[in-house]
């Protein structure tokens, strides 16, 4: 599944707070931290930009799949 062309940190930040349990730790700059302990700790950094380049969310959204243990395609189907 390919990915939209226009995501926004803002946007990810909010599908990955809401569908996938995460939450925000602190903000460094435009980097926003956020942090999991379900079903193991994972912490990630997404840049609060107004468009992502196409690759960002796409390494964001593979490093949360290889935590949580669910297809990239069914995140990619929540933005």
């Amino acid at each position: 599944m390919k990915l939209p062309r226009d995501v926004s940190g803002e946007r990810l930040i909010r599908m990955l707070v809401r569908n996938c349990r995460y939450r925000k730790v602190h903000q460094v700059g435009s980097h926003v931290v956020l942090q999991t302990d379900d079903p193991k700790h994972h912490r990630l950094s997404v840049p609060n930009h107004p468009v992502l380049k196409v690759g960002t969310p796409n390494a964001i959204l593979r490093q949360v799949a290889k935590a949580k243990n669910i297809p990239r395609e069914h995140l990619a189907s929540k933005l």
